[in-house]
């Protein structure tokens, strides 16, 4: 029989798993021109050619050991490639020895979150988060603590301030976030920066970065390593280069993190002894050498503009996102959010309740979907608006 932990966590499910199954079931009946699935953040952008020319010509090489195992913690050129990119960002001092190159972002958060937690530490997480944070966090053996943002999203300082406890080890930040799409601000992290300086203890900032280069209207994403000496990034290139089925992505810590040569080394050992032995090779060769490629992000601001004049339209109230590719609107007229998603599920709207992401009363939607469906789905919105008044 497998744990009780398993089938707990089975019977809970991953609701956004399951209205992307639910879209195939109903396009299955209806035929997938009459469904709005708006439930999985899958981008439906193609790798830049850059991309796709260096795949090809790694795959066609006749060099050996091109497949065999490196270092858990990567190619040395890849490690070497990211430091430098990293440090021009950040400012900081990055070295090679601070990056492992990870099977994606969540590789990283799973590695990061082992090397720093004992059994019983305290992990902060600010609502809206994404839904596998809580996950990543009981593996590692901690405790998930959930703390609410402001109005406008961004962290509320003064309720991270109340949490922290003496088994507080560390904060996830997620930036622009999945769900709501807010750009952390620099001023946010420089005043959350002065808050743990304050601290008795050592809190890092875990920095969760897989949508950074996702944001419009000229706002920038801070390096939040610029402003908190302890912060450790997680990175992907799933969103960036539209890679998310390759898994490939690298923690990042610079020198003057504290514990660093043995937060470095713990970041390796569990890189290899969690299972991920180490990030896929081909991969780590082909975006090492495309680190500064520009990022076109003009669909996804066409698209969230689009679906913001049909929430507009039809009276669904819902804040501007800076980045990412989602909306996260209010669920209206005091309605559940279980209500909300069955109401707009008869009209075969398909799109997430965010108690999973920490945050009931509101619902999420990917506009990382083709713009003739989002076309389409401007009379269903309508009707579903309709129908609750």
């Amino acid at each position: 029989m497998i744990s009780t932990e398993a089938k707990k966590q089975i019977a809970g499910g991953s609701q956004i798993r399951k209205m992307f199954e639910e879209g195939k079931r109903l396009a299955g009946i209806y035929g997938a021109e009459n469904v709005y699935d708006f439930s999985l953040g899958n981008p439906d952008q193609e790798p830049p050619r850059e991309i796709i020319e260096n795949l090809r010509e790694d795959a066609a090489s006749d060099a050996k050991g091109l497949h065999s195992y490196m270092a858990n913690a990567g190619y040395p050129e890849a490690r070497e490639a990211v430091a430098r990119y990293e440090s021009q960002r950040s400012g900081q001092a990055i070295e090679a020895s601070g990056v492992v190159m990870t099977v994606g972002a969540a590789g990283a958060l799973a590695i990061i979150l082992r090397s720093l937690c004992d059994q019983g530490d305290e992990v902060i997480i600010i609502a809206p988060y994404f839904t596998e944070y809580t996950h990543y966090i009981r593996l590692a053996g901690a405790v998930p603590v959930r703390v609410d943002c402001r109005a406008n999203f961004q962290p509320d300082l003064a309720a991270i301030e109340a949490a922290i406890t003496p088994r507080t080890k560390a904060i996830i930040v997620n930036s622009p976030n999945n769900p709501s799409g807010v750009v952390y601000s620099a001023t946010t992290y420089e005043a959350l920066h002065v808050l743990l300086s304050k601290q008795a203890q050592t809190i890092y900032v875990i920095s969760d970065e897989p949508y950074r280069e996702i944001a419009y209207d000229g706002v920038e994403v801070p390096a939040v390593m610029r402003y908190i000496p302890n912060a450790i990034v997680a990175y992907s290139w799933s969103k960036s280069y539209a890679l998310p089925g390759e898994r490939i992505g690298y923690a990042c810590v610079a020198k003057q993190t504290e514990d660093y040569q043995d937060l470095c080394q713990a970041l390796v050992l569990y890189n290899r002894t969690l299972g991920f032995v180490n990030a896929p090779a081909l991969w780590q060769r082909v975006v090492t050498r495309s680190l500064d490629l520009p990022i076109s992000v003009e669909n996804y601001q066409r698209r969230r503009d689009m679906m913001l004049e049909i929430f507009a339209d039809c009276g669904l109230a819902c804040q501007k996102p800076d980045g990412a590719f989602y909306l996260f609107p209010k669920v209206p007229n005091g309605l559940s959010e279980e209500a909300f998603v069955a109401k707009c599920a008869e009209h075969r709207i398909l799109l997430v309740g965010a108690s999973g992401f920490g945050k009931p009363g509101y619902v999420r939607l990917s506009y990382a979907v083709p713009e003739d469906m989002i076309k389409r789905s401007a009379d269903a919105f309508k009707a579903v608006m309709a129908d609750l008044k």
